[in-house]
This record gives C-alpha cells, structure tokens and sequence, in this order.
C-alpha cells in the first residue's frame, strides 16, 4: 500500500479509536535520552532560529549521532510528500481538537508500516505530542538546508516557464559552480512560473538575479514613465 493511502486509513482510524500508550512525556524524554546518550559531539553547520530551526536542528543533531543523516532526510522528505496526497491525513495534522496520545498513536502506526528509523519516528512523535505536525514540511526544508550544508551544497533556485534544457541547466549549474569556488557544490533546482513570461529568475544564496521578462518590461514601463528632460 502506498504511504499516502496508509496515512488515509491511519488518520481515520486514529480519529475514531483510542488505545492505551506511553505516555507523551515519556516518550519525549526517551527521545532526548536517546539523542544525548551518545558523546559524540554534533554541531548544527547553519544556525537555525524560529521554531521550525530549532526542531530541524535537534533532528539534525540527534541524526548525525546515529549516523543517519540522509536515511532521516529521506524518510522526511518521504512522510511531507504522502501527507500532500492524503487530504484526510493532512487536516488530521492541522487538527489541534485531536487529543495528543491520538496523534501519537497515529504516528507510531503509520512508522511501524514505513519503516521509519528510530530517529524519524521519535522525531515525528515528538512533533506529534507538541502539536507541531502542522509544521512538518517547514521543518523537512529547514532539515534538508542543513543537510546540505554539511554535505558543502549550496542550492540554487532557477525560476522559468519552462523547464530549462538539459544543455542549459547544465551550464548554468557550471556558471555557479565557478562563482562558488572549490569547496562547494551546487544543488539546482528548477521551478516553474509562468508569470514571469520569460528569461529567468535565479536565487542563489542571499542574491537574486532577476533576468524575466516580466521584471524587464516592470523596468522599462518606470523608464518610459520617467519625464523627459530634452535640454540634457
């Protein structure tokens, strides 16, 4: 069965049935115990702030000491994509009528059928016990953010209207690979738009270089606008 129709069937039946578990402190608890238990010392390689980073970067650190950074990041980015496809599951998550031991019971269900690793399904209990399943896909991104600055990847968002060609996605990704230096790879994404009618729109890092042609007709409407002065 697909995860996404597992979370469908878990939701509804977590929505009608109550059972007897441990209880969430406990849970939390064994969580932290766990993460901490070991002495290898974890540090977070972007700092994180808000609520979201601070989840994203304990999950950080508690995968890193079990050596599962990506196995985590994968089973994340997994969980964010069936909760899109089940709408049930999705408003089940917003839902903070639903008693905690009920999501959590939701949780532990839905893991023991994905085979989550310990780390990903502690973690989502944790979100689940706090009410913070609601935040799930931010967290997910932030978590991704710092796995790839451990991994030395700097994304590169690439907005068109169309996907670009391979022959073009190629060279831009050489054209930042230079600006990055050695030391650094580039992660390129593509996004699509259509309302930026052409040319495109490239976030990378703190910069934006915004080559539309939705942007350059905004800047020659200003141009046109601007009053002309014929004695200059």
């Amino acid at each position: 069965m697909a995860m996404a129709a597992r979370l469908r069937s878990t939701a509804t039946k977590a929505l009608s049935l109550r059972s007897t578990i441990s209880p969430p402190s406990q849970q939390l608890r064994n969580y932290a115990s766990g993460s901490a238990s070991k002495e290898v010392k974890v540090k977070v390689p972007v700092a994180m702030f808000g609520g979201s980073g601070n989840y994203a970067s304990a999950l950080f650190i508690a995968a890193a000491k079990a050596n599962a950074l990506e196995k985590v990041e994968s089973e994340l980015a997994d969980f964010v994509a069936a909760t899109t496809k089940a709408s049930t599951f999705s408003q089940f998550m917003k839902d903070l009528a639903v008693p905690a031991d009920t999501r959590v019971k939701a949780i532990n269900e839905i893991s023991a059928q994905a085979k989550f690793s310990d780390v990903t399904k502690n973690f989502l209990v944790v979100l689940a016990d706090n009410g913070r399943l609601r935040h799930v896909d931010t967290i997910a991104k932030r978590f991704s953010d710092l796995t790839m600055a451990h991994r030395g990847e700097v994304k590169a968002v690439v907005t068109t209207v169309i996907p670009l060609p391979a022959e073009e996605e190629k060279e831009l990704k050489a054209t930042l690979q230079e600006i990055l230096g050695k030391g650094k790879k580039v992660h390129l994404e593509q996004k699509i738009d259509p309302s930026i009618l052409g040319g495109l729109v490239v976030e990378f890092g703190q910069k934006v270089f915004d080559m539309s042609i939705k942007t350059r007709a905004r800047q020659m409407e200003r141009f046109l606008r601007d009053p002309v002065n014929f004695d200059a």
